[in-house]
């Protein structure tokens, strides 16, 4: 039977790289021995501490209104707890009317985009980027330029600026990056907001991975700005701080105005976000901080042994390393997706190649590597690392 119509703008986007990589371990047995090491996606596998499951259970016993709807953008306690949380984090000014809470951070992004960019428009993605924002760009006939990244993978305005065009909406940028791992300075951060401001533009900053940055402090100065809302969007996750993944709860903080236009998209894709879910995010935030440094000190523990791990790894280059995620070049003859493929057979090790981050036809992609080791811990990195050392090139 012929296939009915289909979109061609979805179906010319490419599929869920973390779904095609789980196919590769078809067929293939793991001894005992050396059981499948899974460094292939970003999310907790472990449940949200006790406390919060506790206050999620207790409101869906005790608590009518947590299964009704809720209002588009969000509980209100939870608006006005994170406007308080990061006016003190960033020492700036932000409001409950500047902040939204969405299913998750990607739905996050997906709003804001929609609200900024239509079909033939553009905006500019660091590479490797994020697959999921290079996704929706596709689905919404949006142009994602990329924008090539440097040494330490950061990108440079001077750069960014040479590739703006008149159809450019938005400048977008991970920081602690995924799927690089780098941490963005804060002077390069302004010098981004900067840009996007002298030409009209937005700057998307998506800080998913803030709770992790290994510096101390506020990790950019753009919520000092009074005015910070005329260029800067911001994007938060619950999912990796709390361990909400299946809860899927995110943010946006924003203008009023854009909120507004956000509210339009939000109220027809989803209605509401998940009432427990922002039950379980607004009792972390007020009662999680000292655990959330816990859960900061084990993964940056993990990256101090993966740094150390691929310094004495012949063959391999560490090019980023931070929050989730490690960016490495393996040392191997075969473009990235064989040499991945090889590394499930022969080392039973699942990581995506960098093929799945980058523009086809790219050097840094065929050589490329993300290894996320949000559920791997020192342990576990000194064997991956062993078993990377045996592996023929």
């Amino acid at each position: 039977m012929p296939l009915s119509p289909l979109n061609p703008a979805l179906a010319a986007t490419f599929a869920p790289p973390v779904m095609e990589a789980r196919r590769w371990l078809v067929g293939v047995s793991f001894p005992p021995e050396r059981p499948l090491l899974n460094v292939s996606q970003a999310a907790p596998v472990d449940p949200p501490p006790e406390g919060l499951r506790r206050a999620i259970a207790e409101a869906a016993l005790d608590n009518p209104a947590a299964h009704l709807y809720g209002p588009v953008l969000g509980m209100a306690e939870l608006r006005a707890e994170i406007a308080a949380q990061w006016s003190t984090a960033y020492g700036g000014t932000i409001s409950e009317s500047q902040v939204a809470i969405t299913q998750g951070c990607n739905q996050a992004f997906c709003a804001v985009m929609a609200t900024l960019a239509g079909p033939g428009d553009e905006v500019l993605l660091p590479t490797p980027w994020y697959f999921n924002h290079k996704m929706w760009c596709d689905m919404a006939s949006v142009r994602a330029v990329p924008l090539p990244t440097g040494a330490g993978l950061l990108p440079d305005p001077e750069e960014a600026a040479a590739r703006i065009t008149p159809r450019t909406k938005a400048i977008v940028l991970i920081s602690p990056n995924n799927p690089g791992g780098a941490e963005y300075p804060a002077a390069l951060v302004r010098a981004f907001h900067d840009l996007a401001r002298s030409r009209g533009l937005a700057l998307i900053v998506d800080e998913t991975y803030r709770d992790f940055d290994s510096r101390t402090g506020a990790p950019h100065d753009l919520f000092t700005d009074p005015d910070w809302d005329e260029a800067f969007i911001h994007l938060y996750s619950f999912s990796k701080a709390y361990r909400l993944t299946g809860h899927r709860v995110g943010a946006i903080v924003a203008s009023p105005a854009r909120l507004a236009e956000v509210e339009k998209f939000l109220d027809t894709v989803a209605i509401c976000p998940n009432q427990l879910g922002q039950i379980g995010a607004l009792w972390g935030m007020r009662n999680l901080a000292q655990w959330v440094a816990g859960e900061r000190a084990e993964l940056l523990a993990r990256r101090a042994a993966l740094t150390e791990g691929f310094g004495a790894l012949e063959g391999w280059h560490l090019h980023g390393c931070g929050a989730y995620f490690a960016w490495v070049d393996h040392p191997g003859r075969d473009a990235s997706p064989d040499f991945a493929r090889r590394l499930v057979r022969e080392a039973g090790v699942l990581l995506l190649p960098g093929t799945m981050f980058m523009p086809e036809g790219t050097e840094q992609g065929d050589r490329g590597l993300r290894i996320a080791f949000a559920n791997v811990d020192t342990a576990g990195i000194a064997e991956l690392i062993r078993r990377l050392a045996t592996v023929t090139p």
